[in-house]
């Protein structure tokens, strides 16, 4: 009985995440493509960002010091 009650719970819950995924509306390569780029150039341009300012306040430090 207790089997019984589990494979229609697992059952139930595997067809709601099958209709969730049917509601995704899903990206074109083109515009995928697009995001991705975008992304990898944000991180690109912060990554620079926080070495040039970790630089700067090395620098200032190791002035403030001697």
């Amino acid at each position: 009985m207790a089997d019984e009650k589990k494979s229609k719970a697992k059952k139930s819950w595997i067809k709601g995440l099958k209709a969730e995924f049917n509601k995704i509306i899903w990206t074109d390569r083109k515009t995928l493509g697009k995001q991705s780029v975008a992304v990898v150039v944000i991180t690109a341009i912060l990554c620079l960002l926080i070495t040039l300012i970790d630089s700067v306040g090395l620098q200032l430090v190791q002035f403030i010091i001697k």
